[in-house]
């Protein structure tokens, strides 16, 4: 892996995502998502999921955020969650659940590692983290995955 590659990609994705068409800034956020571990990228993908302008901005970086399916991207989803203002129009949240029921919403397997996921950052220590964890948990509660059989998480020892 060239990092000095890597580190140029996600230099041009952060302008495009500065950029004032909102076309533009859905495909920043489309392009920045396979980069999510890199500080540069999560920072401007958290921005895009709270775009101020255009809620289609919002809808494609958190689509390609949940299709990556890993910590790095669920936690950028999860501090966008705790930092979206619940009484703001329009509501970024509703946006993000729209992307939570359709990349969850359809193989078990996948839904099931969301929730793994957001269980294991609402534990974190980061209180904004946590926050937004436990919101994003909350939303795969009302999903239903439609193909394959529901897989149940693992026990948990009691305290």
């Amino acid at each position: 892996m060239d990092s000095g590659l890597r580190e140029a990609c996600v230099a041009a994705l952060v302008v495009l995502a500065g950029s004032e068409d909102y076309v533009d800034r859905a495909d920043a956020g489309r392009g920045l998502a396979p980069f999510a571990e890199v500080p540069a990228a999560a920072r401007a993908l958290t921005a895009l999921l709270t775009d101020p302008q255009d809620t289609y901005v919002t809808l494609e970086t958190a689509r390609a955020l949940l299709r990556r399916g890993d910590r790095a991207a669920t936690a950028i989803v999860a501090a966008a969650l705790a930092d979206a203002d619940a009484d703001a129009e329009p509501w970024h949240g509703q946006y993000v659940y729209d992307a939570v029921r359709e990349v969850s919403g359809l193989f078990a397997e996948d839904h099931a590692e969301a929730v793994r996921l957001a269980e294991e950052l609402a534990a974190a220590p980061d209180t904004r983290l946590a926050k937004g964890a436990a919101a994003l948990r909350g939303m795969l509660d009302e999903v239903q995955p439609v193909f394959g059989l529901p897989v149940r998480p693992p026990d948990r020892p009691t305290a």
